[in-house]
């Protein structure tokens, strides 16, 4: 029986967004602060514009931080106690949930609020909207920006913990409406976890299309101090699942690699040893004077990276999204890219470089060079990027998402069965 369509007034919400482990406002590319919380960041501070109220709650981790931060137009960000304020293990979280919810309960009775929906961001968060869930009376969504059993298949690095997967198995049953980034997400939601396909809506992620723009490419070398040597990027974090192991070897394959710049950027002070290893393993390849390790890199510095480059790299096991393809591309450069997150879904209309089958870095070498080796084809990359792109800004996003609170608010029992 199909979905019953119900007529659901567009009335300005109150939202109670949940982002327990990972502070929105965090920089970065630090631990444990990447795509979701600009996720969170953006699409709150758009709903705050169209004129919902939007509490952001998170774990306090800085001493110095206010319990309460004005962030944008209807938007707060809200730190609540849960263990020991400071950073700690994000496997860690999940002890001080309890404390979290119970914390949470208290702020909002001792301010009379009360919340039209919960959005929870990460199985953390829908552990915590979860027991919100049942004493609210109100609905949760869920968006889980990545899934254990998912990161599992690619068996690479360490494994999920049990707890992760019992809980997220439980969530696909449990809330009321799941959110995923592509088409693939939602055929991993529907395959490893037996989510209800009626359950799913596919809302992609957004780009920053003011802050990432194209800039004059030899502007953005000066600007970054480099010389003309053609310019391979890495926008990430520095983990096994980004595949950087395998973009090394790669650089190793490729004819003349002396002659070519690879550009690592990413990595805090906790990416120390591996960013220490994966320096070891470029000398070991003999390309270790062609691979600079940059570091963490503020955002608003990002785009130069982007210009400067001729092509940018993403050769991950796993991206639930894979937000670097759409920068590099709003700044009209050309991708290589494994078939993860995002991908294929944006060379289905467009050619925007190169997509790699598998991991092999002599296939990763070899689609670096077939965009190295064709100017054509990154001039007209980078005259049509920005329409590939343009569909993708946070106001489409946060407009796209509101129709679902609204679809969610209005027939909860009405799903597909």
């Amino acid at each position: 029986m199909g979905a019953v369509k119900i007529s659901v007034s567009e009335e300005k919400l109150n939202i109670a967004m949940l982002s327990v482990h990972s502070c929105p406002i965090g920089r970065i590319g630090s631990k444990d602060t990447g795509g979701m919380s600009i996720y969170i960041r953006e699409l709150s501070a758009e709903l705050g514009k169209q004129g919902h109220h939007v509490d952001v709650f998170t774990r306090a981790h800085d001493p110095t931080d206010s319990e309460i931060r004005e962030v944008g137009q209807g938007v707060r960000l809200i730190h609540l106690r849960a263990g020991e304020v400071k950073d700690i293990r994000k496997t860690m979280v999940y002890s001080y949930l309890d404390d979290f919810a119970s914390n949470l309960e208290d702020f909002r009775q001792s301010r009379g609020l009360s919340y039209d929906l919960i959005h929870s961001h990460y199985w953390l968060s829908g552990c915590v909207g979860r027991l919100m869930k049942e004493l609210w009376q109100v609905p949760q969504m869920m968006m889980f920006h990545t899934l254990g059993v998912v990161k599992n298949a690619t068996g690479i690095g360490e494994d999920e913990a049990d707890i992760r997967i019992e809980r997220e198995l439980r969530m696909v049953k449990d809330c009321d409406r799941i959110i995923a980034a592509t088409e693939r997400e939602r055929d991993d939601l529907i395959n490893y976890y037996h989510t209800s396909p009626g359950r799913v809506a596919v809302v992609p992620c957004g780009v920053d299309l003011e802050l990432f723009h194209r800039i004059d490419k030899e502007l953005a070398r000066c600007y970054l101090g480099l010389d003309e040597r053609p310019t391979i990027l890495f926008v990430g974090r520095i983990e096994a699942l980004k595949g950087i192991d395998d973009l090394l070897r790669a650089m190793a394959c490729l004819k003349d690699c002396e002659r070519l710049r690879l550009m690592v950027v990413g990595g805090d002070e906790h990416s120390q040893p591996e960013l220490g290893r994966l320096r070891k393993l470029a000398f070991s390849l003999d390309i270790g004077n062609s691979v600079d390790f940059i570091g963490m890199v503020d955002q608003q510095e990002l785009p130069y990276y982007y210009n400067a480059a001729d092509v940018c790299v993403i050769p991950s096991y796993y991206e639930s999204f894979g937000l670097v393809a759409l920068e590099s591309l709003a700044c009209g450069t050309p991708i290589v890219a494994t078939r993860v997150g995002i991908i294929e879904s944006l060379f289905k209309y467009h050619n925007a470089g190169y997509i790699v089958d598998d991991h092999e870095p002599a296939h990763l070498a070899e689609g670096i060079i077939s965009v190295l080796s064709n100017p054509g084809l990154c001039a007209e990359i980078a005259k049509e990027s920005r329409a590939m792109v343009a569909s993708f800004g946070w106001m489409d996003v946060a407009r796209d998402i509101n129709k679902q609170y609204q679809v969610m608010l209005g027939c909860r029992e009405v799903l597909p069965c």
